[in-house]
């Protein structure tokens, strides 16, 4: 059968949004970091127009901190073609804690999973080969990975030469290490097998699959920041003629 990532139907993606956003005080003291605005709207805004614009038919979000703030920014805001649910966290359940709880939501064979720290121009129309990948039983995982960052945590895999699908290369634990862009895509059976309503972080789980030979990577040469203080929101709004504002 031919390769064709465009057939392939992408029905869940999932925003991670539950964090408290410590680094980024005092701008997340009343404020939760997926609000910050970063040139005109919201850092999760920016994320669900791009899913949404992709296809993808459900988005699920999780929230903790100031979690009331999240709802009401979403649900006022424009109708973005795609179905929102919220996965509640009394106390936020890291990376991994909140995939699993959430995972009960996922829909179809991948789950596309980004974190609202990040502000990217990446496209995630490169995400279709992984997708089809997944569904096809050919891996589990697939991470958007970026050339890390002085004085920054990272360097967590490095890529093998290029796949001769586009997009598609494997990971392993050599050199040279890149940093993982928390752009990336998951199988849903295995989210749904992880244990849940427990706090840990995925990155032990992605070394299994990255080990095990079942993860594949891409590198993202378009801008990417990951927002780690208000200093990264001034930067980034600065660049573009924005303010440094927490709301719309």
């Amino acid at each position: 059968m031919g390769y064709n990532a465009k057939s392939i139907d992408i029905n869940t993606a999932m925003i991670l949004a539950a964090g408290r956003g410590e680094r980024m005080r005092p701008l997340t003291d009343l404020c939760p970091k997926p609000l910050i605005n970063i040139r005109g709207k919201t850092l999760i805004a920016h994320h669900i127009e791009k899913l949404a614009a992709l296809g993808v038919r459900r988005i699920v979000i999780n929230v903790s901190y100031l979690a009331e703030q999240i709802v009401a920014a979403v649900e006022q805001g424009e109708t973005f073609g795609c179905e929102v649910i919220f996965s509640h966290e009394p106390e936020a359940l890291e990376s991994g804690g909140g995939i699993a709880t959430a995972s009960p939501h996922f829909v179809g064979a991948a789950t596309i999973i980004v974190s609202a720290d990040i502000f990217s121009e990446f496209d995630y129309g490169h995400l279709r080969p992984a997708i089809t990948s997944i569904a096809a039983g050919q891996s589990d995982a697939h991470f958007v990975m970026v050339q890390p960052i002085p004085g920054q945590p990272g360097g967590e895999f490095a890529l093998e030469a290029p796949n001769p699908v586009p997009m598609l290369s494997k990971l392993h634990s050599g050199q040279p290490r890149l940093t993982l862009a928390n752009i990336g895509v998951l199988s849903t059976a295995v989210c749904q097998a992880l244990p849940r309503g427990q706090r840990y972080r995925l990155l032990p789980h992605y070394q299994r699959l990255v080990d095990s030979g079942r993860a594949t990577g891409q590198l993202c040469e378009a801008l990417w920041c990951n927002l780690t203080s208000p200093s990264d929101v001034e930067a980034l709004n600065a660049a573009s003629g924005a303010h440094s504002k927490l709301i719309p």
